[in-house]
Parts: C-alpha cells; structure tokens; sequence
C-alpha cells in the first residue's frame, strides 16, 4: 500500500520502520498510526503546504517508532532512530536531519505548545499527530481504548483513569486545542465533541 510520500522509501527502510513499530505490540501507536498522520500530511500538503516535505514526511513515519507505554524519552529515542536510518538508508538524501529530530521531539510537549511557541510547519505537523482528536466518533473512541490498552501493563486502571481525564480536561480546557487555522476551522468543534464525551462519560 502506497504511503503517499514525497520521495522513494528504501524497501530495507520500510521493513526496518514497520518492525520498530511492531515492537512492543501497541494498541494505538502502531504503524496504522503512522499511515493516519499521513493521511493528515496530504491534506496539509494539499492546504497550506510544506516547505520541507521530506522532513516532515520523515517526522510523520518516525514520530512513534519507539514507544513503551509511561517512558519520558520515547520520542528521544525515535529521533534518534530517524537519525541512523537516515544515514543508512538515504545518505545521498541530502535531508536536513537536525530538522527531522526537532520535529520528532516536539511530539513530547503535545498539549502545552502554544501556536507561537513553534514556527507554522511545525505547527502543522503537530496538529497532524492531533488530528485523532477530532475525528468521527467511533475512531476517536477506538483510539482512547488504545491508550489505555497500552498503559493496562504499567500503571493501575484506577491510577490510568485520573490522569488520563486530567490530560483530556486539561486539551478542553485549552483556548486552541489546534495550533494552526487549517486544523482549528477543520477539527475543533469535533475535537471538542469528543473530548467533552470521553471526560463526562463512565470510564
């Protein structure tokens, strides 16, 4: 199945990114994941555009490759990853690879970002990896069961529900859930919707 990037991926790549993403298995952060926050990247593309297609492309597949429930450095970890197979696998890329570990490591600050704390693209790229939030119903439910199937092994249910509905009261809470106009018009409303579902509803 096609990723819709903006450059070949080296089938060695390709098969490397998908098995970090299947190790551990994961509920949500898996390469399904990855092909949704392309999804988004499309759109983007097809919107206000990139100015760095390739790198943000390349944070999109590496965003989550490293992922175990609870640990604060996944996203270090994952850009790091990013950093050697891009050496490996595109080293004639000419890729801006200190960009694509930036873009990497931001994903760890999801939620308290403000639109001016981070320049457009990588607003965008942001609001990408956050569009789960304002998606149908059913996906938006689907992908909340995920969280919590994947935190089932590391923290109490008791201990996952408090602090999960702080995260999700804390995303309402905000003035913008989404950094960008093209995510906010789009998706607000709905993130809202579902975000107001999932704090008032039995958990």
């Amino acid at each position: 199945m096609s990723l819709n990037l903006p450059f070949d991926l080296p089938e060695p790549q390709r098969l490397a990114l998908e098995n970090a993403y299947a190790t551990p298995p994961r509920a949500y952060h898996n390469f399904e994941h990855v092909r949704e926050v392309l999804r988004h990247y499309v759109e983007a593309a097809h919107g206000p555009g990139w100015t760095q297609p390739a790198e943000v492309a390349l944070a999109v597949l590496y965003h989550d490759a490293i992922y175990e429930a609870g640990r604060k450095d996944n996203e270090t970890r994952s850009a790091q990853l990013a950093e050697e197979h891009i050496a490996r696998f595109m080293p004639d890329r000419h890729i801006d690879v200190p960009r694509v570990t930036q873009l990497i490591e931001l994903t760890a600050r999801h939620g308290v970002l403000e639109p001016n704390d981070v320049d457009e693209e990588a607003a965008l790229f942001l609001d990408c990896d956050m569009a789960i939030l304002g998606a149908e119903p059913a996906v938006f439910d689907a992908y909340d069961r995920g969280i919590a199937a994947e935190y089932r092994a590391v923290v109490p249910g008791w201990l996952f529900k408090i602090n999960r509905k702080r995260f999700l009261k804390s995303l309402l809470g905000r003035e913008r859930i989404y950094l960008t106009p093209f995510f906010h018009q789009r998706l607000d409303a709905s993130a809202r919707n579902n975000l107001r579902r999932a704090v008032t509803s039995k958990r």
